[in-house]
């Protein structure tokens, strides 16, 4: 009787959980086709279209310098030393704002935040380029506009947050990174062609008058959530103590330097100086790895089906980016289809950065969305950023008694290391709530 009556007890629950996998089964088939319509009538909205547009730019203005960079040698000196750190001024400054752009996000909205920041520092930031004649102005530039492009992306991600619900986030996040990672199709071969018609500097001061557009586009359709019983608020200490973090921060802080830094700045000297490339294979290459980015980002939410949870997706998506780099580094010289097809490998990885911040978001509660989701990327873009500046001295060191395919090695193995020890800890990290 005393057995029976343990095997009773344990049957109701075990119906009951049954039933409820049953139950939520349905009820994610029967909610499938409406979340779909959700997904895409946020997309048509003109405010996201806008953002989308917005985003193009800033994945852009982050890689546009790797087919300049010959341009840039040739005409005001600019070594590969000198473009690494004007590349990490982008990141450095976009990452030290997002701070106050949470603040912003809160305080006064996306839509005054994004339009006045990305016509302020984007719009002046194109024109100090369009009159660099130093390498140092060049610098003061790129500073600028990651300033301009540091609130679009967390824009849109903070209304989806608000406006939306939370299973979509994911959906809606990956596909405003899709859209946008056109800019990196756009920096590149179609980049080469622009200034090959009409010169560097005319260019770029079309870029200013493009980047005002967006800008005043922003202001008239971005519409800002409605927070009922008050806006949100949070702290960077209320973040840091949500411990299914704590393993997850480390890979963020080094999953995107990878393929942002190559992408945006070595993919064209490694060609150039290992290779022998000019222009129109730079291009080539950075337009493989622009496409890999934009093509990953779309087949984000099938490989997380496929894996079966976002926290597995994110451990896959890392493995490829670190067998594309440990290629780069054992065979930086072997041939130029091998190199460019493992550029593109590294190109995929960019979505990891919308994988591990969906992992990370899915634990930030509802009065942490703003400052969270700021702060995730400030940690994701510093960690771009420092990667950046430290390659400079790293490739400097490399070339001393090296060929130029050595030096390379090198540096495509202190970009391996990182992700490695990152990806490690992550495995100690916990499973999305909603997994």
């Amino acid at each position: 009787m005393g057995g029976g009556g343990a095997g009773a007890g344990l049957s109701v629950p075990l119906r009951g959980c049954i039933g409820a996998a049953a139950s939520a089964s349905s009820r994610r088939v029967g909610r499938s086709r409406a979340g779909r319509k959700q997904d895409v009538s946020a997309f048509l909205s003109i405010g996201t279209i806008a953002l989308t547009l917005g985003y193009v730019l800033s994945q852009f203005y982050r890689a546009f310098l790797a087919v300049l960079s010959p341009t840039l040698r040739d005409e005001l000196g600019a070594t590969a030393g000198d473009l690494a750190l004007s590349s990490g001024m982008w990141f450095i400054t976009f990452a030290a704002v997002q701070p106050g752009v949470g603040w912003a996000l809160d305080r006064f909205g996306p839509r005054l935040t994004v339009s006045v920041l990305l016509a302020l520092g984007g719009g002046l930031g194109a024109a100090v380029f369009a009159v660099a004649s130093q390498p140092w102005h060049l610098h003061v530039s790129l500073g600028l506009i990651g300033i301009g492009c540091a609130p679009v992306l967390m824009a849109a991600y903070y209304i989806f947050a608000h406006d939306y619900p939370r299973a979509q986030f994911g959906a809606l996040a990956a596909g405003i990174v899709g859209f946008g990672s056109a800019g990196n199709i756009l920096g590149a071969a179609p980049l080469v062609s622009l200034i090959q018609w009409a010169g560097w500097r005319e260019t770029l001061w079309l870029l200013v008058a493009v980047t005002l557009a967006v800008a005043a586009l922003l202001a008239l359709t971005v519409r800002d959530p409605q927070h009922h019983g008050g806006r949100p608020s949070g702290s960077l200490l209320g973040i840091l103590g949500l411990r299914a973090l704590w393993f997850i921060l480390p890979l963020f802080f080094v999953s995107y330097a990878s393929s942002a830094a190559i992408r945006g700045l070595w993919a064209a000297p490694y060609m150039v100086e290992v290779h022998g490339a000019g222009d129109r294979l730079v291009g080539i290459a950075t337009l493989v790895m622009g496409i890999g980015m934009v093509a990953a980002n779309f087949l984000a939410g099938p490989a997380t089906r496929a894996a079966g949870s976002i926290r597995r997706a994110v451990i896959w998506g890392h493995l490829i980016g670190i067998a594309a780099l440990t290629g780069l580094w054992l065979l930086p010289a072997a041939s130029v289809p091998l190199s460019v097809a493992l550029l593109g490998a590294v190109g995929v990885t960019g979505v990891n950065y919308a994988l591990v911040i969906t992992h990370a978001g899915s634990f930030l509660p509802p009065h942490l969305v703003g400052r969270g989701v700021t702060a995730l990327n400030m940690v994701s873009i510093g960690g771009v950023g420092l990667a950046q500046f430290v390659s400079r001295p790293v490739y400097r060191w490399a070339q001393e008694g090296n060929s130029q395919a050595e030096a390379f090695s090198l540096l495509f193995l202190y970009f391996l290391a990182p992700l490695a020890l990152g990806l490690l800890l992550y495995l100690l990290s916990p499973e999305a709530p909603d997994a």
